[in-house]
């Protein structure tokens, strides 16, 4: 129970509403001052009979106007502003007394400590935080603000001290405190580099496998070049992080950078889009080669453009030109093109699906972005830098990853790869439940084998229902690659009678 008291200060006030409290036998938890007029009061709850006595004599007293219930007081409102604050920091924060004993601490600094609470609270900082002496600075006879290099466990970090004074009667300060800012070596990078402005594309690329670190050494040497540069790999892989990067890292970096979704494109509207067009009006629109002078264009699955589209696109590869639609002025397109695909552009050329000469203009510079199993050294670097990073965003306090789920990312086939990986962890931090770990039930991620895809929880049927479409997508698979049905009975080690009576009982046939 909270009661605000509208009065005017004077001498013994909180003695006469402490008498009147007393009658009814109420003990007082709590009282707040305010120099504006109110005193809050805070006890436990009370009947309403026993409030509407209290009430009209609390008003009687001397100097009060009026008294009415609250849901808090002012201190507390303070006290759990505070608490959220420190809660939702991502950085470590401590508060000491003049002892250098720890009165305060956020989850962060938990989290970092590797322990509870209540393990920390009272003891000495030092115990923890080495490499300076907060006893000793804090007895200096002047206590400045002090930022230095220190250490828990094996872990460096930046360590702001800044005292806590307090006013006294004499207009003068005491000492109270201090509290701790710990940063870590990489947040203080970026937050320099944030200020500085100065990171490039592919220092933004985690790469901790060899794997990684080769395709990055191209990519770099790639980006210096002007020719078509085509970056091939599964979906979710990082094609467009690393042609924004090529594109950052390049002499146009100074000029747009387009990407273009040729999947999204409907092929009505594609070369309006691409080439822009002239009316009749003799208005022109221009198109994203136009938009994108002097810069890059990243024409992402390129093998869904349509086919007209692939025609302009080979003319301007050729000789640099383009015209509008409904134009008849050549327009010389000042770009660099860099094209993905996560699809087999041979292939694709053999059954007459993506132009050949196309596909020769666009692959003069290329790499293969490896998917997340190739690279598995790279998941838990990545899953701490995705936690950091969505923990500073959603301002939700960093956590561990559990053993567990250590296990369970290394293990896991990742279909998706890094997107999958990210949308994984941004689900667990922006759902956070309080817990100081990250568990394998908080990624949610989808049961998922290797060359089986994902699993249906609520499959149905029989196990030779089961069998029997895993035996029908194997064979759709193999069939285009094997000349004969021979072959094909050859290679899975089955007759080929067999092989030919399976083809036809799934109506798989070659294409033509």
């Amino acid at each position: 129970m909270r009661l605000e008291v509208s009065c005017q200060d004077r001498v013994g006030l909180a003695k006469d509403i402490l008498v009147v409290l007393e009658r009814y036998h109420i003990n007082l938890i709590a009282i707040d001052a305010s120099n504006q007029g109110f005193l809050y009061l805070q006890f436990a709850e009370i009947g309403f009979n026993t409030l509407s006595e209290l009430m009209p004599q609390i008003r009687k007293v001397e100097s009060v106007h009026d008294v009415r219930t609250v849901s808090f007081m002012p201190s507390e409102q303070e006290h759990y502003a505070l608490k959220t604050l420190l809660k939702t920091l991502p950085d470590s924060v401590f508060s000491i007394d003049t002892k250098g004993r720890i009165c305060i601490v956020n989850e962060s600094a938990l989290l970092t400590l590797g322990m509870a609470e209540h393990e920390v609270l009272d003891e000495s900082i030092n115990h923890w935080v080495q490499g300076f002496n907060f006893g000793r600075w804090l007895s200096e006879s002047q206590v400045l603000a002090q930022a230095t290099r220190v250490q828990i466990g094996p872990n460096e970090y930046l360590a702001e001290m800044l005292p806590i004074y307090l006013p006294d009667e004499n207009d003068k300060t005491i000492l109270a405190g201090a509290v701790v800012s710990l940063k870590s070596p990489a947040r203080v990078g970026k937050q320099f580099n944030a200020l500085q402005n100065q990171t490039t594309g592919f220092e933004n690329v985690l790469a901790v496998s060899d794997k990684m670190k080769d395709v990055l050494k191209q990519a770099r040497r790639m980006a210096q070049l002007d020719a078509p540069l085509l970056i091939t790999g599964e979906t979710g892989t990082g094609k467009e992080l690393m042609a924004r990067a090529s594109h950052d890292a390049s002499m146009r970096r100074e000029h747009p950078f387009i990407a273009i979704n040729c999947a999204a494109l409907p092929d009505s509207a594609a070369e309006e889009e691409l080439f822009g067009y002239v009316s009749k009006g003799a208005v022109v629109k221009r198109g994203f080669f136009e938009e994108a002078k002097g810069g890059t264009i990243f024409l992402d699955e390129i093998a869904e453009m349509s086919k007209a589209a692939q025609v302009k696109l080979l003319r301007l590869l050729q000789d640099g030109t383009f015209r509008r639609i409904g134009g008849d002025e050549e327009v010389r397109a000042d770009v660099r093109i860099i094209c993905s695909t996560q699809k087999n552009l041979a292939e694709l050329c053999q059954t007459g699906e993506f132009r050949e000469d196309l596909y020769y203009r666009i692959h003069v510079l290329s790499y293969h972005m490896p998917s997340l199993r190739e690279r598995k050294i790279d998941i838990i670097p990545l899953t701490e830098m995705f936690l950091e990073h969505y923990s500073q965003q959603l301002s939700s306090p960093m956590r561990r990853i559990s053993a567990q789920c250590r296990d369970h990312l290394l293990s896991y086939a990742w279909p998706g790869n890094v997107r999958q990986l990210k949308n994984a962890v941004f689900r667990a931090v922006s759902m956070w439940d309080g817990s100081t770990e990250l568990t394998v039930e908080q990624l949610k991620l989808p049961s998922y084998a290797e060359g089986f895809g994902y699993f249906d929880n609520q499959f149905e049927g029989s196990l030779d229902e089961a069998m029997k479409q895993f035996e029908a997508s194997l064979l759709r698979r193999l069939y285009p690659a094997y000349p004969s049905t021979r072959q094909l009975a050859k290679k899975l080690g089955v007759s080929h009678t067999a092989i030919a009576n399976k083809l036809r009982e799934y109506k798989i046939s070659k294409r033509k």
